[in-house]
């Protein structure tokens, strides 16, 4: 019986391919003790022990980006984190540590190797973050979405992604996801989302448009999130929504996507075979640009700049796709050409590689 650390956790980027990659390894390998290492503050607090899992948690400890008071306590805070760390695989016997980044993977990567355990980290995003560059300096392996990713030695695994997607038979569950969701049966639909706290500029520039790309014969489902903008054009064939808790409902339904280009995203679209105009987050390190290198570069998506979504846009580029379907099969075909659902089964191959070594 194999017992694991996953470490992890903050965000659904974090959390969701830790999760993806335990249920994996525990419908193969039902008898290994999976344990997650996170913090109470993140999503992982409420995600883990619904998915049936136990959840450690450390302090929350982010690496100061500043000279401030944070800073100076650092040091002290991350020892303490370390320390609850090196306990747990003590107590648990814990044979390996997989992290995902995230404030709890950094102090298990070094306690990890202080207690001589093997490290695996996977990295989403096509740029790398703090934690998982310091688990390859600490002699970890690497594990990565995309090629190309600059940690040494990283082996290109794709997302872990959840079940809901990998089994996803977009056609045959069109029929049920456009009645569940209220949709014409018939119509093209473009799936416009911002992600799980929508995305304004995404909001307003499509409700400002709603009525040249109904007009277009499409019909729009429009995921905005909660307080940035987009309300209901109240248009027959746009039809707006804050959520969906069943987002492979509206993958299936989908024929064309508009999103951010978040690394759970990018992936799950190539895996699905779904073109999308791909719309990188203007803020942060510019790891969702990234992210899209791949499958523009394959042609099934296209890369547009935040700044650069406008309705202007939209009429003169967006609306001349819409009715181009048979660019958009093509871009579909191309998509599912450098997708992947195996990211799961992949990651725990390199897993346990690291534990037959250890062994060895």
């Amino acid at each position: 019986m194999t017992t694991a650390l996953l470490a992890g956790g903050g965000t659904a980027g974090h959390v969701n391919p830790l999760l993806a990659l335990a249920d994996h390894w525990r419908s193969v390998e039902p008898d290994a003790r999976l344990l997650v290492l996170g913090t109470a503050e993140g999503l992982e607090a409420r995600l883990v022990p619904a998915r049936g899992y136990e959840l450690l948690t450390v302090p929350r400890v982010p690496f100061p980006r500043r000279p401030d008071r944070a800073a100076l306590s650092f040091p002290r805070r991350f020892r303490a984190a370390v320390a609850r760390t090196r306990a747990i695989i003590r107590e648990h016997g814990v044979e390996v540590v997989v992290g995902f980044g995230g404030y709890a993977a950094a102090p298990a990567y070094v306690a990890a190797h202080r207690e001589g355990v093997p490290i695996v980290a996977h990295e989403a995003n096509a740029k790398p973050g703090i934690a998982n560059r310091l688990a390859v300096l600490l002699g970890g392996t690497a594990a990565a979405t995309f090629s190309g990713t600059p940690l040494r030695g990283a082996r290109v695994v794709g997302m872990p992604l959840r079940r809901e997607i990998t089994q996803l038979d977009r056609p045959a569950l069109r029929p049920e996801a456009r009645r569940e969701l209220a949709l014409d049966p018939d119509r093209p639909l473009l799936l416009v989302t911002g992600g799980s706290t929508g995305a304004q500029r995404l909001n307003e520039t499509m409700t400002a448009s709603a009525a040249r790309l109904v007009g277009a014969g499409w019909q729009v489902l429009h995921l905005t999130g909660t307080g940035r903008g987009g309300d209901d054009p109240g248009l027959v064939g746009y039809r707006t929504m804050a959520y969906c808790d069943r987002m492979d409902l509206a993958f299936a339904a989908a024929d064309l996507v508009l999103c951010r280009a978040g690394a759970a995203t990018v992936s799950e679209l190539a895996a699905l075979g779904l073109p999308a105009v791909l719309v990188p987050y203007a803020a942060g390190n510019g790891e969702q640009r990234l992210n899209a290198r791949e499958l523009v570069a394959a042609g099934g998506a296209i890369l547009l700049p935040d700044d650069q979504l406008t309705p202007d846009w939209v009429a003169a580029s967006l609306v001349p796709l819409l009715e181009r379907r048979d660019e958009i099969a093509r871009m579909a075909a191309a998509a599912a050409s450098v997708g992947h659902r195996d990211g799961a089964e992949a990651l725990l191959a390199v897993v346990r590689e690291s534990l037959a070594k250890r062994a060895a």
